[in-house]
């Protein structure tokens, strides 16, 4: 009698819907999956605008720090070793010279008068500022 009520229960289900209903299965695969990739596309960007936004706030606030103000700079830096550094300071209008070394700073040389900028690097300057000008009005083609 079980085989016969078996058989009896699988004649009640209409197959048109049974093959609906296996029809729709792949398509909620298909549209889980496009959900799925759509929400990883989604953190990628947030991830994308959350280091842009993090790089414009840095720049905004080293804009409040103006270089003119400052009455410390340093010149030139020069390794001469793995941890050994000559530093070149200007303050006001003097020049220090000083090696640093891993728990040591020791003032080399005082320089009263200023050194003269290196005119090759002047020249490189205005010539990249003369180059960029160019290629903002459109001439660099």
């Amino acid at each position: 009698m079980r085989h016969g009520t078996a058989l009896l229960s699988l004649s009640v289900v209409p197959w048109p819907a049974l093959a609906a209903s296996t029809a729709a299965a792949p398509a909620t695969a298909g549209a889980s999956l496009a959900g799925e990739l759509l929400r990883v596309v989604l953190s990628l960007a947030g991830v994308v605008v959350l280091i842009l936004a993090a790089g414009w706030l840095t720049r905004r606030l080293q804009q409040g720090v103006r270089p003119g103000a400052r009455r410390l700079r340093c010149v030139e830096s020069l390794n001469v070793g793995a941890k050994e550094r000559v530093l070149l300071l200007q303050v006001g209008e003097r020049q220090l010279l000083l090696g640093v070394a891993p728990g040591r700073v020791s003032t080399l040389h005082v320089l009263e008068a200023p050194l003269p900028e290196p005119p090759a690097a002047a020249a490189s300057e205005a010539g990249f500022a003369q180059l960029l000008a160019q290629l903002r009005r459109g001439g660099g083609q």
